[in-house]
């Protein structure tokens, strides 16, 4: 029995442990209206650690799949440590992560609908960052609100839809962060998009593992880079591939990543 009992209290103190926020001091949170979803959005925001203490004004990065960048209590299968990861070297930027609308992720993070899958909703969740969200964050927050100085990043459908953003979104998004990007899954609406695209001059850290699953993620990922490097010349260095050997499809993989993209990105 007093077996028994000890069992049950490590079973209460360690989901207790799992539930305490791993959030900085840096990190809040706020909800908007995303009409055009439907729905509100929580939205998280980290700020550098002298942002009160100063009066510049910070370059911004949005981030989507929020519940995983900053918390381990949210993430669903471990943090980004995001706010950690800055911290440590200083960095003098805003992130914004978006939280994904749970089962509306698929639809919310896709620019095209697969015959498997569904989806195909990401217009209009672009619309609300770019329209609704962003303008918020100007207003709010002192921030160099041009497209040299806006990144765009995600990693899976994530990767896919910052892709996309910057496609639609020239003049919003000059930087991006595409991690493990899901471009098969409008594998030939991509490809058809992209012929239609004159120019391209959006900064890209392009990202992937070895060991994905999915011998096309590789494949895919190269096709697109080597597509933006059509639309420049490659001494300007506004694209880098990087293919992890022995990396996942997983948060280990992007988290252990995230600060080599920043420090490049920026």
């Amino acid at each position: 029995m007093k077996h028994f009992f000890w069992l049950l209290l490590l079973s209460v103190l360690s989901k207790a442990i799992a539930q305490q926020s791993t959030a900085s001091a840096q990190i809040s949170t706020f909800t908007i209206e995303a009409p055009q979803l439907h729905t509100s959005k929580k939205i998280w925001v980290y700020l550098p650690k002298n942002y009160t203490t100063t009066s510049k004004k910070y370059p911004v990065v949005y981030m989507h799949d929020a519940q995983n960048l900053f918390d381990a209590s949210t993430s669903y299968a471990g943090e980004w440590n995001i706010d950690e990861t800055l911290d440590s070297i200083n960095a003098q930027v805003i992130v914004i992560g978006v939280e994904h609308g749970g089962d509306k992720r698929i639809d919310e993070l896709t620019p095209f609908k697969n015959q498997k899958y569904g989806g195909g909703k990401a217009d209009v969740y672009l619309d609300f960052i770019v329209n609704i969200l962003k303008p918020k964050v100007d207003a709010t927050y002192r921030t160099k609100t041009n497209a040299k100085n806006t990144a765009i990043f995600g990693s899976s459908l994530g990767g896919l839809v910052s892709f996309y953003a910057a496609l639609k979104y020239p003049q919003v998004f000059g930087k991006l962060g595409c991690f493990s990007p899901s471009f098969w899954f409008g594998r030939k609406e991509l490809n058809n998009l992209m012929e239609e695209t004159k120019d391209f001059d959006a900064k890209v850290f392009f990202l992937c593992g070895d060991d994905e699953g999915d011998a096309d993620v590789i494949h895919d990922m190269k096709n697109v880079a080597d597509w933006v490097n059509t639309k420049r010349c490659e001494c300007k260095k506004l694209n880098k591939e990087v293919i992890v050997k022995g990396g996942q499809h997983n948060e280990k993989l992007w988290r252990e990543s995230f600060k080599k993209a920043y420090l490049w990105l920026f």
